[in-house]
């Protein structure tokens, strides 16, 4: 099957540094521990859609609330899981290594640990050796070790990180960057770059607090770069919309990646694998520069319509980059337009499902790559139900014809989408035709209509499941690349990066640093 790797259009920024974007989930759950679905299929789901991927138990929760009898029933599950994971723990090294394969899907070992006082901490091991789980009372006790038993082979990094400093969120006075080079911003528990965002913190855990944040962080000194994943409690990693992490790596190895998680080379994704890339001379996102005049070197794929690319300085913005109205020059190919098909399935009555058979056949147009945008089940505890046991979705490709069978959930409310989708990199001549079956629905879409909007039909009456191809971008809508000046940057400064796109996905860059070489 033809998978979406390396964005096709726009990369040599990233490639003139010798690295290209690889996509994961290093923080998501399954019935290893408390959690529903089995390893296997959370892995085999994960190489459907991602690059790499650690499916993680839950382990530890040293401050766990035992004394509180009106949280007796939160207790129990927790401790049931704990025994759970130390149970299966030695064996599921097997299963890692089964669907571990190098350059092509790589499989990190990981668990977490709970903390009221220093904030959840997910660890993770940097290749499958064999390891015992290594529980501690803070991030001292855990760096001190890891280090004694597994000396550069394991990391930790805080994860939802927003929710107030002891009940759970981040205490940075604890974190170490010796343990810990980057943190998780983004999840199914919301966003954390700031006090307000699009996505905030809605669980019964409560909401986020502005010094728990990326920016309070940042503004404090502290050196991490930034990452995201689904923490998601249904054997479905990479859950789409949920969150993911890219690694900027020269190949998809397991020393590769854990030298770019080192090196904070990171960007934190809420659901599509877009690329964005910044650098100032040698520097990357993640990496230290003096102080000086320096320019900012940016280069964007968008998974959908780029929106704003924005600039933030040591927690201002300082500059906003609209695509609309600031095109790129970009050279179109010599042989088409190149654009992104999304193929959307899914509504219908609610409490409803449906099994999605169809076939994609592009007359006039060339599939370049595919990106399953897969979601699963959203829950969190046992307490809230079994998720749904179903087939697996099933999508092949060729250079002109896209096949599925995608099981797609009716949307649980008006606030919380379910669809299921496949989003296709294509190159379309002018006089390119789309040509649909959808469970026997059969269309024919020319390329003027879906560059005037998106096209939806249902397939029975109201209340049926429908599907919605979206529209087209053309090629400045999802691409840009460009200079930004970065006058007097100080020592203490920082910069990152901040995309968001028209579908509602977004995406962050890990921070450059200024420090004074000393």
């Amino acid at each position: 099957m033809l998978k979406a790797r390396l964005p096709p259009r726009l990369t040599p920024l990233a490639a003139s540094f010798g690295l290209r974007p690889f996509y994961g989930d290093i923080h998501n759950h399954c019935g290893l521990s408390y959690g529903h679905g089995s390893l296997e299929d959370a892995l085999a789901r994960a190489r459907q859609q991602l690059d790499f991927v650690s499916v993680t138990g839950h382990a530890h929760w040293p401050d766990m609330p035992v004394d509180q009898p009106e949280v007796a029933h939160i207790v129990a599950f927790h401790v049931e899981g704990f025994a759970r994971l130390a149970r299966l723990w030695p064996g599921h090294f097997a299963t890692l290594r089964r669907f571990h394969q190098d350059g092509a899907f790589t499989v990190f070992p990981g668990y977490e640990i709970h903390s009221f006082r220093h904030g959840d901490y997910t660890i993770l091991y940097k290749d499958l050796a064999s390891r015992e789980m290594v529980l501690a009372d803070s991030p001292a006790e855990l760096l001190a070790g890891l280090s004694a038993r597994y000396p550069g082979a394991a990391m930790a990094f805080p994860h939802h990180i927003g929710y107030r400093r002891g009940a759970r969120g981040v205490n940075w006075s604890s974190l170490d960057p010796r343990l810990s080079p980057v943190a998780e911003i983004i999840s199914m528990h919301g966003c954390s770059e700031t006090s307000l965002t699009e996505r905030p913190f809605l669980h019964s855990m409560g909401p986020s607090d502005g010094r728990s944040t990326l920016r309070h962080g940042l503004a404090l000194g502290h050196v991490f770069g930034v990452i995201g994943n689904t923490d998601h409690h249904s054997g479905h990693p990479g859950s789409y919309g949920h969150g993911r992490t890219c690694l900027y790596a020269p190949e998809n190895t397991a020393a590769a990646l854990w030298q770019s998680l080192w090196s904070r080379r990171t960007n934190a994704l809420t659901g599509d694998c877009s690329h964005l890339f910044m650098a100032a001379g040698d520097t990357i996102q993640g990496g230290i520069l003096p102080p000086a005049d320096h320019e900012l070197q940016i280069e964007a794929v968008g998974g959908s319509f780029i929106g704003t690319i924005d600039v933030i300085r040591s927690g201002r913005l300082t500059a906003r980059i609209t695509p609309e109205l600031q095109p790129a020059p970009i050279t179109p190919p010599a042989d088409g337009f190149e654009t992104i098909l999304v193929l959307e399935l899914g509504w219908g009555a609610r409490g409803k499902s449906h099994r999605w058979t169809g076939r994609l056949e592009l007359q006039g147009g060339e599939i370049l790559a595919v990106e399953p945008r897969l979601r699963g089940a959203e829950v969190v505890s046992p307490l809230e139900g079994e998720a749904q046991t179903t087939e697996s979705d099933r999508i092949a490709a060729d250079r002109h014809t896209l096949t599925f069978t995608i099981l797609a959930h009716a949307n649980p409310n008006n606030m919380t989408p379910a669809m299921q989708a496949v989003a296709l990199r294509v190159r379309l001549s002018d006089n390119a035709v789309i040509r649909a079956d959808l469970d026997g629905q059969h269309l024919q879409v020319d390329l003027p209509r879906l560059l005037e909007g998106a096209l939806s039909g249902n397939l029975g009456g109201i209340d049926s499941p429908a599907f919605r191809f979206h529209p087209l971008p053309r090629p400045h809508q999802w691409q840009w690349q460009g200079i930004i000046p970065l006058s007097d940057f100080a020592t203490g400064e920082t910069v990152y990066l901040r995309m968001r796109q028209a579908n509602g996905q977004s995406t962050w860059t890990s921070p450059i640093f200024c420090q004074r070489k000393v």
